[in-house]
């Protein structure tokens, strides 16, 4: 990618930033333009690369999230800077990382799982981010003390969310009220994704139900459908028949 020319003025906040993870993540941007996921895993070490991204925008540094192909050929989130008129100045930028107080306070209250995927994980990997995006509410002071403004995340749901918030409409909108009616906000209980009236659910196969998983996929693949479709078939059948036994037809 063509590196870019940038104001003077835009050079000195990005140099004035010194926490280690941030920093390095700009420098990478400064020299080659952009910085991939695999880069900041591979060259830098860094396993959940939205964490190392969410620290330069906490400095007020404007940051665009793309797609480019892999080593594998398969398609990474890849970031560059944005536009240097968006940078802001809050009174959270600067903060490094969220407290572990705040981490046991959420895992007391909602258990050790990802509130998307629903399942428990390892409490290293779970991640706390806010529910409305820092992004979006970081002007208003009222979130920052609130545990009920933030949710435990798996890295997996955090790349997930991360993605569909910043190719959101209300992006650039920065309605909060929009936000907390969103699934990424609330998902157990939410209007809409992303501004768009539709509906998700997450499931997850681990350890001894990962052999039940790959029973799926070779049932899906022997009548040509995708895993997804193949499973709402299932639950199409299951409801029809439960619609004709409260008929009293029997099932089909």
């Amino acid at each position: 990618m063509t590196k870019q020319s940038y104001s003077t003025e835009f050079l000195q906040l990005l140099k004035s930033v010194e926490a280690k993870r941030p920093k390095i993540v700009i420098d990478h941007i400064l020299k080659y333009g952009q910085i991939t996921t695999e880069e900041l895993k591979d060259l830098y070490g860094y396993n959940h690369p939205p964490r190392a991204i969410r620290d330069v925008r906490e400095q007020g540094i404007p940051i665009q999230t793309f797609r480019v192909k892999g080593s594998d050929g398969r398609k990474i989130a890849a970031y560059k800077f944005g536009d240097p008129a968006d940078v802001r100045a809050t009174q959270l930028s600067g903060r490094t990382a969220f407290s572990s107080k705040l981490k046991d306070a959420l895992i007391e209250k909602h258990g050790a799982r990802c509130n998307i995927y629903l399942k428990p994980f390892p409490v290293r990997e779970l991640q706390i981010d806010h529910r409305v995006p820092f992004e979006i509410s970081g002007d208003n002071a009222n979130l920052s003390n609130n545990i009920e403004e933030y949710m435990l995340l798996c890295a997996s749901a955090n790349r997930a969310k991360s993605w569909s918030c910043e190719n959101c409409p209300n992006w650039k909108a920065k309605e909060i009220s929009s936000c907390k009616t969103c699934y990424w906000a609330f998902p157990e209980s939410y209007k809409h994704i992303a501004t768009r009236d539709i509906r998700r659910l997450d499931l997850l196969w681990s350890e001894k139900e990962v052999a039940e998983y790959e029973i799926l996929l070779e049932e899906a693949a022997k009548v040509q459908e995708e895993p997804p479709e193949y499973v709402k078939n299932i639950l199409r059948n299951h409801f029809k028949n439960k619609l004709m036994e409260l008929m009293g037809l029997g099932s089909i």
